[in-house]
Order: C-alpha cells, then structure tokens, then sequence
C-alpha cells in the first residue's frame, strides 16, 4: 500500500482530526453556496436486524413454528395489512404508513450472501459483489462522479469516525458528532501556537495531510455557524439517536451545504433475549423517525428529503436456544418522505415455504435501490458509481 493510500484510509480521513490554525495561511478562500435539489438520509440498524419480527407475518403458521417464543403474536402485532404488520414497538411509524410516506421493501440482498457483521457491511458500503472488494464506498464514488470541488462536508456522517460508505476514490465525506466539540477541538490553544513556526513541505504525503487539515478546521467552522440558524421545536426522544436525528434536521433546516446525511442506530446482533433488546431499539428508532419528519414537515422540506433506513442483513428464520436469533440474510428496509411511487409495501413479503437452508432467499438486490436513489433522487449517473447496470425500480415519484 502506498503511503498516501495508507493516510487516506486512517483515522486521518475521518475528518475528526485537531487542526492547527496556522494552517488558515495556507487555506483558499472557500465560498458556500447555498443548497439546492434533493436530501438523503442514510440510517444504518448495525448488528443485522431481524426483519421477521419488525414486519411481522402474522398470518403465517410457519412463522409461529419456527418461533414458538420469540414470535410477536398476532393480538400484539399492529396490522397494516391481512398479512403483514409492525412489532408493537414500531406504533410511532403507524401515522408515517397510513399517511403514504412509508414503502416497506421486502425480501432484500445479494446473492452468496455473508453472514459475517463486517463483511456483509463492507458489502453494503461499497455496492460490491460477495467475492469482490473494494475500497471505496456508494456514496464515496457518487461525490467522485459528481462532486468535483466540492466541501467535505457535501455527504456528511454524524459519527466520530467515516464509514467506508462515504470514502470515495477522491472524496471523501465529513464526520461529525458534535459541531460545538469540532469547533472547540480545531480552535486549541496549543496547536494554534504552532503557527508561530515555519512550515515549508514539498513531499505528496505531507501536502495530502496539509489538504485534509484545512478542510478539517473550514468544515468545523462552517458546520459550527450553522448549526446555530435554526434549533427546532419537536420534541425528540431522548436518546443518542434522537439527538442526531435533531441535529441533522437542524442542519437540513439551516439549508446548510450538505446533500447526504449517514446515521447510525447500533445493537441489533440479538442472539439471545432478542424480544426486550430489540423492541427497545425499534421503539428509538420509530419514535425518531416521527419526530424527525413532524420537523421537515414543518419547515416544508419533507417532499425534498429521502430517508433510506438498511441493515447488513436480517435473522435466521428459527429462534435459538438463547431466545435469540442468529445471523440470516433477506431483510427489509425502509424509504420514508414526501414522494414515493408506491407507499405501503413496494412487494410481497417472504417466503417462508422456500428456505435456503434455514434462511430466505432474497428477491431485490440492494443496489437495484442504490441505483434507484442515484439516479431519480440524486440525478447521477448511476453505473458509473456502482461500476455496472442496475435495474432502476419504481419506486420514487
């Protein structure tokens, strides 16, 4: 690995970095343009989600089978059809559903999938085939292709540290937990005394360093401004989530320069006591997901915005001794916003008579939707980000 290589993989990348101010000498004037066209909203449920008992079967005595405890019996299951219906947890999303800004996608994968966390995630993160890898993410190569020039801060992570997903070829996005602590790790006083010394370097990997700082400290202080125009009203769940979801409408609603937003809700490796866990976690995330479109409905940027909500893969069909369930593959993922084709449930939900060895089998590969999102939501060339053609679904209005 070359050393550039190297650097533009580590924790240097992640944007996180402390930023001398000396380094404002060497920074170009950079001029923010306001944002126009689309929003995307990326939520990743890390640990493999289990879709079988968040879309509920409820119907289905194969599913009751398979699961004599774990399974959410059909008196607490919140019904949206005569087959499908949410886990009790999920009661904030039921308005999202009756309102038309929710389309359930079923049955969703890849072939030969993986059932390692890590594998599975790199997977989704760069829209690769299960024997390929790539070290570029989606959404890395969407700034690539067209996003020349652009701030860092164009695709944006509320994390400590960039997720594959948003590193490109030549771009990569921003992460971000906090801008208030950001602002105050690049303003230091001890390293703003560094810029009382002489730096003079003609060496690709240290210009590559210098670049990376000063988008580090334009970025945290451009992201720090505005998260100061607007603080919203709505009231959101108290929960690391929740205050992320507020923050990123903040920012959405500050029109700030940034296209696409990644969060993070973790914990959902459930392979024993799966009920209370999960249901705990689903809860945070319904209840955000209604906090978070009130807010955009709000300030009229709900049919602007996509939220598009995955995780790496589902559970298997049976339980486990541990009342658990244990890495699967097929899963569903959410599209939630003003404008979607085909609210509801875009297809039919699974299988349940026909099992590869215990798991379903998926009937939508996941970058059948990346394409969709590229190219009618984002308005890019979609092969050239994800490397070949793609059916695009009709899934967007």
């Amino acid at each position: 690995m070359k050393r550039r290589t190297f650097l533009k993989n580590t924790s240097l990348a992640s944007t996180t970095f402390m930023v001398p101010s000396f380094l404002k000498n060497f920074q170009k004037k950079q001029h923010f343009s306001s944002r126009s066209g689309k929003i995307l909203v990326v939520v990743q449920l890390s640990g493999g989600n289990d879709g079988l008992n968040t879309i509920v079967p409820y119907q289905n005595d194969i599913y009751y089978q398979n699961r004599p405890r774990l399974g959410i019996t059909k008196n607490e299951v919140l019904q949206l059809t005569d087959e499908l219906g949410f886990n009790p947890a999920m009661a904030s999303m039921r308005s999202l559903y009756d309102q038309g800004l929710l389309s359930i996608v079923n049955n969703v994968g890849y072939p030969n999938p993986d059932r390692s966390h890590f594998r599975s995630m790199d997977i989704w993160h760069t829209a690769s085939d299960s024997s390929e890898y790539l070290d570029s993410g989606w959404i890395g190569r969407y700034l690539d292709n067209t996003c020349n020039g652009c701030a860092p801060y164009n695709a944006l992570e509320l994390d400590d540290s960039l997720s594959l997903a948003l590193k490109g070829k030549g771009s990569n996005g921003f992460a971000m937990k906090n801008p208030q602590q950001l602002k105050k790790m690049t303003d230091n006083r001890l390293l703003k005394a560094l810029g009382q010394q002489d730096h003079h370097h003609d060496h690709e990997e240290v210009a590559y360093l210098y670049k990376t700082l000063i988008d580090t400290q334009s970025s945290a202080d451009y992201l720090f401004e505005q998260s100061k125009v607007y603080k919203s009203k709505v009231a959101y769940p108290n929960t690391a989530f929740g205050k992320d979801l507020k923050q990123t409408a903040e920012l959405i609603t500050a029109d700030t320069d940034t296209q696409i937003y990644y969060l993070s809700l973790g914990g959902f490796d459930t392979h024993a006591n799966q009920k209370n866990t999960q249901e705990r976690l689903l809860k945070q995330y319904a209840d955000g997901m209604k906090a978070f479109v009130e807010d955009l409905r709000q300030n009229n940027l709900l049919d602007d915005t996509l939220i598009l909500t995955f995780s790496e893969f589902g559970r298997r069909v049976g339980q486990n001794a541990s009342n658990g369930t244990d890495h699967g593959t097929a899963n569903n993922l959410y599209l939630i916003g003003g404008n979607l084709k085909k609210p509801g449930f875009y297809n039919e939900g699974p299988d349940l008579t026909n099992l590869d060895n215990g798991d379903l089998i998926y009937k939508v590969d996941f970058r059948n939707v990346y394409a969709t999102i590229l190219n009618q939501w984002l308005d890019a060339d979609a092969p050239s980000v994800l490397g070949r053609r793609f059916e695009v679904l009709k899934m967007l209005g």
